[in-house]
């Protein structure tokens, strides 16, 4: 199995009206209960608007998020699937309960962290 990112941009929500919102969270509700059911979910959230920092390697904090970025990551899901086109059906159902468009990349195969989280879990 392998796991993908399927993320939409902050902002990529404003267009639905605040008495919608409910609605929204109960269809997104529904995928992720839908994803657990069939195994794939690992992880999901929203993330809290423009409320990012960012730590230098000598530890240095300083208000976020890089000053170059033009957009940042609003939410995200992280499922672990069989193949891309996998991915891409359960951001398809994401992207119709969210109401907005989803960016789908496979997150990098990582073993040792993978055995580190196995050997933490007995």
């Amino acid at each position: 199995m392998t796991r993908y990112l399927i993320s939409f941009n902050d902002g990529a929500m404003d267009h639905i009206p605040a008495a919608e919102m409910p609605d929204v969270g109960t269809a997104s509700h529904a995928v992720v209960e839908e994803a657990v059911n069939a195994g794939v979910w690992v992880f999901g959230a929203g993330l809290e608007r423009q409320r990012a920092n960012v730590v230098a390697t000598d530890g240095v904090v300083t208000d976020g998020p890089y000053p170059e970025t033009k957009e940042v990551i609003g939410g995200f899901s992280i499922v672990d699937v069989a193949s891309r086109e996998e991915a891409l059906a359960w951001a398809a159902k994401i992207a119709a309960a969210c109401r907005c468009a989803q960016e789908v990349r496979e997150l990098i195969p990582d073993a040792e962290q993978d055995a580190m989280l196995r050997q933490a879990d007995r």
